[in-house]
């Protein structure tokens, strides 16, 4: 595991986090369980802002709600100063109901439908990122209705290829995202969105991945885009004053990833502000305010899923099973892209690492798998399992496939704990039905 002081391995052997052992979780709250370090978020978030205004000054760190959403989640990091970023109304409706400063929302996505843009206007969302020329139509209608000048960002794929699953590189000419530099589809956007009256261009934005180690990536990202604001400022006599460069910072997950703490991603802040700082200057167009957007890396190793195992299976010569009381509906990476995780036996942490198991979900489906060869002490039925790196991502995607109950979500900080999110009940589940 990646530790720290609030992850670590007590005296009784035990996996403790944000000073709570998880035997005492398990006995309060149940498993399957989401539990979330909160000082661990909250140091996150405090050395991304203020390395960003060490290093750079002028810009604003906004969350990427999208890897863990709730009430709670919108107040801690709204009480820190920063932003956030929403991609869909639900998203937008949970950070106003927790009280978030709206003008410090960004509403992303690429096919925003009518109502979410409306929702967007009437809630005062600071900015709107433009990801078609049918939505910088419709934006200008809807905004025009609401006798607004709405400011508006463009995405932009600077086309950095960088180094991740191709599920999630968002930065190449083939996507479903933005407007490439390349073949000229970025500068005749621009030209389109600066005639909308009722849009205020301010700048744009660019994500170019997710899962990202490399801090060349982003710094090769930053000269793209300056270059391209620098052909805009050539071509139609416009500056822009914002520079949204998302964010895609890696975390984590298992023995193939570096173990970062939490000054060290203070270094991709860095990277990417002196680069900025070099590019303007070099280039000669005004500095602009500079906006990142990181999401799995504050609130991704944050969090672990706590399991207790079921039923273990033994196939002679190929594998062994263990099966937990989670599954695909609490954690679908597996299934999606075969996303790597750490697997502990939480509360058997000095014992011998002697046996491989896979683990098992309890759905009804062959893929449902959380983890692949795993070195486990023996296990038994009852024993508590841990999953590393759980905090974004898993609660974001989870369903009620098979009609499984989604887990709650417990903060710990300083030896105590309380719910994020409560447990769902069978109640919940029919609700709706008719």
């Amino acid at each position: 595991m990646n530790a720290r002081n609030t992850l670590k391995v007590n005296e009784l052997g035990h996996l403790e986090i944000g000073g709570v052992d998880v035997t005492a979780l398990k006995k309060e709250y149940g498993t399957p369980l989401y539990v979330m370090d909160k000082a661990y978020i909250e140091d996150m978030c405090n050395v991304y802002s203020k390395t960003l205004q060490t290093e750079y000054g002028n810009g604003l760190i906004s969350y990427a709600s999208k890897a863990f959403s709730c009430l709670e989640i919108y107040r801690i990091v709204n009480s820190l100063g920063l932003g956030a970023d929403v991609v869909s109304g639900g998203e937008l409706y949970t950070a106003v109901k927790a009280g978030f400063d709206t003008s410090k929302l960004c509403f992303h996505g690429n096919n925003k439908t009518e109502a979410e843009l409306i929702m967007a206007l009437e809630n005062n969302v600071g900015t709107i990122v433009i990801d078609a020329y049918s939505e910088a139509e419709k934006l200008n209608s809807i905004a025009k209705s609401f006798n607004k000048v709405q400011d508006v960002l463009i995405r932009i794929n600077p086309g950095v290829e960088a180094h991740t699953h191709h599920f999630i590189q968002t930065a190449k000419i083939d996507s479903k995202f933005g407007f490439s530099i390349e073949n000229g589809d970025a500068l005749e956007i621009v030209k389109y969105v600066l005639t909308k009256e009722n849009l205020k261009l301010k700048g744009l934005h660019c994500h170019i991945g997710s899962q990202i180690f490399e801090k060349k990536s982003f710094a090769l990202a930053v000269d793209k885009m300056i270059d391209f604001y620098k052909i805009v400022k050539d071509t139609l006599n416009y500056e822009f004053d914002v520079l949204n460069l998302g964010g895609g910072f890696g975390i984590w997950y298992s023995d193939g990833d570096a173990k970062i703490n939490t000054s060290q991603y203070s270094e991709y802040i860095k990277t990417i502000a002196q680069t900025l700082n070099k590019s303007i200057k070099d280039k000669k167009v005004k500095k602009p305010y500079l906006i990142l957007e990181p999401g799995r890396s504050i609130v991704g190793e944050a969090g672990i899923t706590l399991y207790t195992v079921g039923n273990i299976k033994e196939i002679k010569g190929v594998k062994n099973y263990a099966a937990i009381d989670g599954g695909m509906f609490d954690n679908p990476r597996f299934a999606l892209y075969q996303a790597k995780y750490t697997v502990c036996a939480a509360e058997k942490m000095n014992e011998p690492t002697n046996i491989t198991y896979t683990i098992a979900g309890k759905c009804c489906e062959s893929g449902d798998i959380i983890a692949e060869d795993c070195k486990l002490p023996t296990l038994n039925e009852n024993d508590l399992l841990a999953v590393f790196s759980t905090g974004a991502y898993n609660y974001s995607m989870a369903s009620n496939y098979n009609r499984n109950l989604i887990p709650p979500v417990v903060m710990v900080k300083d030896g105590s704990s309380y719910y994020a999110v409560k447990p769902q009940t069978y109640e919940d589940l029919i609700r709706n039905d008719i």
